[in-house]
């Protein structure tokens, strides 16, 4: 449309209809209207589908790599009830163990003790026929000239040059019926390095002589320590039975 006929009333109306209606018209979109209640039902389904979705896929992601968790939480159930019963049997065993460990030593310490006893039993057996043998001697005669002897003496070497004596003291004949007092002196034979000498116990002004004083009537099992040098070595021992000064009975013993 050119010349006055495009700028005619007609012209316009012209062009509004077909920029209304034709090529250039606006586009226009038909949509249906639902209520608010059913877009929100909409979407709850929707995002129940996608999370059902998401596990679905997401329990056979975990079967595919070999582990389930419903089957793990079984297994861990099974593994912990099949701790609590070794647990258990483990405990049972342990009462067991420390009950036969009581036993046997409680028997053991039984065994020791009864060791013990009849090892003493043989001792004093040994002790009472040694007596037998002495007092069977005395009952013979076998005194000395004053109805005095000294039997059975032993010598037991220890630790740090400490020695251990032993021996029985009798008196028979005319005097039994009298009390005897005097007292024992140990007199020892004793080598020092290359030299031998003569030490005596108790010594002269020995603090400790009073332990060396007897008395008694009949007889008398009597015990007592002596002690040398730790490097000296006892050859010899006697035991003598002093009164006023004077020896009334002897017995010597070789170590």
């Amino acid at each position: 449309m050119f010349g006055p006929f495009a700028s005619s009333r007609f012209a316009l109306t012209l062009r509004r209809l077909r920029s209304r209606f034709g090529i250039s018209a606006p586009r226009v979109a038909i949509r249906t209207h639902l209520p608010w209640y059913w877009r929100a039902l909409s979407i709850v389904v929707l995002s129940g589908v996608s999370l059902a979705l998401v596990g679905w896929i997401y329990d056979a992601g975990q079967r595919f790599a070999g582990f389930h968790q419903g089957a793990s939480e079984h297994e861990i159930a099974e593994m912990r009830e099949r701790i609590a019963k070794l647990e258990s049997e483990l405990e049972g065993t342990r009462k067991v163990a420390n009950s036969s460990e009581s036993r046997l030593r409680i028997e053991s310490t039984s065994q020791e003790r009864l060791t013990a006893q009849i090892r003493a039993l043989e001792e004093e057996n040994t002790r009472i026929k040694a007596d037998l043998a002495t007092f069977e001697s005395l009952a013979g005669g076998q005194v000395g000239n004053a109805g005095l002897a000294i039997s059975r003496l032993q010598i037991v070497p220890g630790g740090g040059g400490q020695y251990r004596y032993r021996l029985l003291l009798a008196q028979n004949g005319d005097k039994k019926d009298k009390e005897f007092n005097g007292m024992i002196q140990l007199v020892a034979t004793v080598q020092q390095g290359k030299e031998t000498v003569m030490m005596q116990f108790p010594a002269a002004g020995d603090p400790a002589a009073s332990q060396y004083q007897v008395n008694f009537r009949y007889f008398r099992r009597l015990e007592g320590t002596f002690k040398v040098g730790a490097e000296d070595r006892v050859l010899r021992v006697e035991a003598r039975l002093m009164q006023d000064g004077a020896v009334k009975a002897s017995q010597s013993v070789v170590l």
